[in-house]
Parts: structure tokens; sequence; C-alpha cells
């Protein structure tokens, strides 16, 4: 473990307010490439280059792709979010850099820049976990404190996890895919493009939700996981017996039953735990429909800000700044980890 010289967090020479502490946050986890900076626990910045139109011919997420849009983005990005935030690098307190989880290459890519301006600026690096990151963007501008339920909601995954003081406790979660990659895959199922979300949604504002009545996951169940193998595959059945069904339709009927399945769910997650607040957080809750799905419950629902939803740099920050006390100086050892755990970085 390396320290900052002379115990500083800053560089020699530079001149900063004692009392200012800035954080760059850099999300490389999947498609998108983000960079965000956190002054003293407000986003300064946060700026996302996504790559999602190169991999809408192939319906999906190319690994290697997206680690090469990574490669590129990344430095232009770090200069414009810094710029954003009217500092300079010399003026940072702090990087902090996703981990994990996420695809191996894209993490490596975010990884090893932290390492190396870390290293240059002889500033701490504090590593974050993607899934705390979510949480803390939902958490950002909130008077919500621990306990609390959230649920966390992507293309990687579906997680129903109790926070409290001590950490996070995962309570449910999916059996097969996630409800993101639900969406992905009846997207390309019906031509609607990548990523599949934000495609089933347009299309579904035209289309009847009780055209094609299709199971809710796991309703009638009293387990706190989520599945949604099943419902892609009574859609692509669905699509075989009616080649003629009408796209909006399909649309419309998927994502009331996948939607349903999320908001039950969590529901009785939170009347069996005694909760009436709920964080709902990830790339999928930027979902109108499911905010709106939400809002006809009793619980009071607390959703990320406009921009805060998808993966990106400013929640990396966020998190990092809540470590930064903890946080001694460089492991120049640390790898990336693909599958880690909610509550480990």
């Amino acid at each position: 473990m390396l320290q900052p010289r002379n115990g500083s967090p800053q560089r020699a020479g530079v001149l900063q307010s004692p009392a200012m502490r800035a954080v760059l946050g850099i999300d490389t986890s999947c498609d998108e490439t983000g960079v965000g900076v956190v002054i003293d626990g407000q986003v300064a910045s946060n700026l996302i280059a996504s790559s999602a139109q190169l991999h809408q011919q192939f319906g999906g997420v190319v690994p290697e792709l997206a680690s090469r849009e990574h490669l590129r983005a990344l430095g232009p990005l770090i200069q414009a979010a810094l710029a954003e935030a009217k500092i300079t690098r010399y003026q940072l307190s702090a990087l902090a850099v996703t981990r994990g989880p996420g695809l191996i290459g894209a993490l490596l890519v975010g990884l090893a820049a932290a390492k190396a301006m870390a290293y240059a600026l002889h500033i701490p690096l504090i590593p974050v976990n993607h899934l705390e990151g979510h949480v803390r963007a939902a958490l950002w501008g909130s008077d919500l404190q621990p306990p609390f339920l959230a649920l966390i909601v992507s293309g990687g995954h579906t997680t129903l996890v109790e926070v409290k003081a001590d950490g996070y406790h995962p309570i449910g979660q999916t059996r097969d895919d996630a409800v993101g990659e639900a969406f992905d895959k009846v997207a390309r199922l019906l031509n609607l493009g990548y990523p599949g979300g934000p495609a089933i949604e347009r299309a579904a504002l035209s289309g009847d939700p009780q055209r094609y009545p299709l199971r809710v996951p796991m309703a009638g169940s009293d387990s706190l996981d989520f599945s949604y193998s099943g419902l892609k595959t009574a859609v692509l059945h669905l699509l075989r017996t009616y080649p003629d069904a009408n796209p909006a339709d399909v649309a419309a009927s998927f994502q009331h039953a996948a939607i349903t399945s999320l908001v039950n769910i969590t529901q009785r997650a939170a009347a069996q735990l005694g909760y009436t607040r709920v964080l709902v957080t990830g790339g999928v809750a930027a979902s109108c429909a499911l905010r709106a799905a939400f809002q006809q419950t009793a619980l009071d629902a607390i959703f990320p800000g406009k921009g805060m939803s998808t993966d990106n740099g400013a929640m990396i920050a966020l998190a990092g700044y809540a470590q930064f006390d903890q946080t001694q100086g460089w492991d120049l050892g640390m790898n990336a980890v693909p599958y880690l755990e909610l509550g480990k970085s």
C-alpha cells in the first residue's frame, strides 16, 4: 500500500482551500463511460459517453467493443468533467473508481486509468462497488437514513437489499435473468432496438397491456426472489403463436408483467420487514412506467434524480466521498472483480 507523499491528499505546492474536498469518480462497468466530480458532497459535474449506438446492431453489449470505446472516451471525458466542475486535477482530494461488478475488460480500463492518475497526483484511490454507487445516487438529496429497503434494478442486477448502519443485507435477488436483461432480450425479439428498456417503454405507450395477459413472475409466491427467464420465454412463444401480433401490444403486456412483479415483491418485503419507504435505483429506475407503478402503492418510493439512474461517474464519486475518511492511500495491486458482492469493494 503506497501512502500519499508527506501524508498530504493533494499535490505539494498547489493552493487549495483546506476545507474543500473534491473527489473524481470513474465508472466503466459496462457500455457507458461515466466521469463525475463531487465537491464537498455536491455533484459538480456528471458526464457520460455512451456506446449504446455501437452495440445496437448486435442487440446487446459486445464486451471488446465496449472496452475500446472506454479507452477512446475516458481521457477527454475526465478533462471535460474537471472543466465543468471548475477545478484542475491538482485540486482533487481523491480518485474513486468502480472495481466491480461489471465486464472485466471494461472495468480494467477505468481501474488502470484511475491507478495511474492517483499515483501521478499523489492522492488516495478509492475502490467502489458499482451497486453501492447506485444506492448513493438515489440517496443524494434525500433525507433517507438507514435502516431502509433498496431495490436495485439494472441490466445486470435485480436485487432487494436491507440497508442498515452496519452495511448491506441482500434479502432477494433474481434466480435467472436480471429485469434489464429481459427488457433487452424482448426488445430484440420485437426488433425495437437497444437498449431495450427505453425502446419497450416507447412502444408500450401505444399498446394495450391487457391484450396478451402474460403471467406475472413469482405471483402467488412468498419468496422475495425475482425471476424473468420464464416471462422472456413466454414472449418468445407468444410471437411464435401469433407472428402478426402488434409489437406495441406485446411490449405493453411484457412491461406490465415485469414491472408488476418488481412492485409486488418489493411491497411483500416492505410488509414483512416493516418498512414504509423504499429506495429504487439502477438503470431500470429511469422507467416512467416503474415510477408510476410505485406511485400507485402505499410505499414512499425514492428514485434517483435526472441523469443519475443509469451508470454514471457522479454516483461513484459520491460513494468515494462517503468512504474518504477510511481511505489511506493506493493499492496498485488491486484488480477488477467482475462479480463483486454488494458490501465489498
